[in-house]
C-alpha cells in the first residue's frame, strides 16, 4: 500500500511539474550554433513589433537561452530596386537593399536572416511582368549573397495589403502573386520560405465578414499591433512553436512569465534603440530617419536592459 501511494504522489508531481514548464521549454528553437538572429526588410520591419513579439516569445518560453534579435528594416526599401517617380512627394527616391547589405552583413555577423519584401517592390502599381522579374531577381540575388555567405535564410512572403483602406486597386493581387512566387521556391530552390501573406489575408477576410469595418492597417499598408502579432504567429510556428497556435496576443503570450508584461515592455524599449543604433553603425543611406546612439553606447544599455530582464525572469520585480 505505501509503495502505491508513493507512486501517485510521484505521479502527481511529475503531471504538476509538466503543467508548470511550458512545452516549448523542452524544444530547440534554432540550431546550437544560432545567437544572432537578423531580421531584414522595410517600414514594417522597421516598425519591429513582431519583431519584439518574436522576441519576447524566446526569451519568456527559453529564459535560459541567449539570442540577439538584430532589427535593421529600412522604411520604403526594395530588394527589385524600384522605385516610383515622386516618392515621399519627390525628396528621394526608395533605398535599395542593393546600396547596404554587404555592411549590414559585415557589422551584425548574424547567424541567421530572416527577409521580408515584397511590400514595397511592385511599388503600388498594377502587376506588370518587368517589375515581377526585378522582384525576383532581387530575391534572388539577395538569397545568394546570404548562403553564399555561408548565413542561413528564411524568406517571409509579404504582409496583406488591404485595397479597402490603401486603395492602388489591383495590388493585392499583385502581392498574392509574390508571395506566390516566393513559396514556390520552396520546391524549386530548396528555399526556407515562411508564409505570413495569406494567413494574415484569411485573418482579414474572415473578420471582416463579421465586422466590415475590421482592418490591419489604416493606410492598407502598415498593420497594426494585431497584425503584427499575427505576422510573429507565423513565423513562430513556421519555427516549430505549435503552443503559439492558440494564443491570440503577445500579452497572452508573455503571461507564461510572472513578470511577462515587463519584460514584454524592456524588450520593446531595447528594440527600438537598438534598430535606430544599427542603422546608424551601418550607414544606411536613407533621409528623414532618426540618428541611433553610437553602437558601443547602445550595446552597453541593451546589456543593461538584459540584466534587468534577468532579474524580471527569476521572479524578482524592479
Amino acid at each position: 500500500m505505501k509503495r502505491i501511494i508513493l507512486l501517485l504522489r510521484t505521479a502527481i508531481f511529475f503531471l504538476l511539474l509538466s503543467t508548470a514548464i511550458p512545452a516549448s521549454a523542452y524544444n530547440k528553437p534554432f540550431p546550437r550554433k544560432v545567437h544572432r538572429i537578423l531580421f531584414l526588410g522595410n517600414s514594417i520591419t522597421y516598425a519591429g513589433q513582431y519583431v519584439t513579439d518574436i522576441e519576447a516569445w524566446f526569451v519568456t518560453h527559453y529564459p535560459k537561452k541567449q539570442y540577439e534579435f538584430i532589427n535593421v528594416g529600412l522604411p520604403s526599401e526594395t530588394v527589385s530596386g524600384l522605385s516610383e517617380e515622386g516618392h515621399a512627394d519627390g525628396r528621394f527616391p526608395r533605398p535599395d537593399l542593393h546600396e547596404r547589405l554587404a555592411r549590414v552583413l559585415a557589422a551584425t555577423k548574424p547567424d541567421l536572416v530572416f527577409a521580408s519584401y515584397g511590400m514595397n517592390d511592385g511599388i503600388y502599381q498594377s502587376f506588370d511582368e518587368g517589375r515581377f522579374e526585378k522582384f525576383k531577381e532581387g530575391m534572388t540575388w539577395l538569397h545568394n549573397e546570404i548562403v553564399n555567405a555561408g548565413i542561413p535564410i528564411i524568406h517571409l512572403t509579404p504582409p496583406v495589403f488591404d485595397e479597402k483602406n490603401g486603395g492602388h486597386v489591383g495590388y493585392s493581387e499583385v502581392l498574392d502573386r509574390y508571395s506566390e512566387w516566393l513559396i514556390g521556391q520552396q520546391d524549386a530552390a530548396k528555399w526556407k520560405v515562411a508564409d505570413v501573406h495569406f494567413p494574415m489575408k484569411k485573418f482579414l477576410e474572415d473578420h471582416r465578414k463579421a465586422d466590415a469595418a475590421f482592418a490591419f492597417a489604416k493606410d492598407g499598408v502598415h498593420p497594426d499591433a494585431l497584425g503584427h502579432w499575427v505576422m510573429a504567429k507565423q513565423i513562430l510556428l513556421y519555427l516549430g512553436e505549435k503552443n503559439v497556435a492558440d494564443i491570440e496576443s503577445i500579452e497572452e503570450a508573455v503571461a507564461v512569465q510572472q513578470n511577462g508584461k515587463e519584460i514584454l515592455r524592456l524588450i520593446s524599449q531595447r528594440q527600438q534603440m537598438m534598430k535606430d543604433a544599427w542603422l546608424t553603425a551601418t550607414k544606411h543611406t536613407r533621409p528623414e530617419m532618426n540618428e541611433g546612439l553610437p553602437i558601443e553606447q547602445a550595446q552597453e544599455k541593451a546589456a543593461a536592459t538584459g540584466k534587468e530582464i534577468k532579474a524580471l525572469l527569476s521572479g524578482k520585480r524592479l
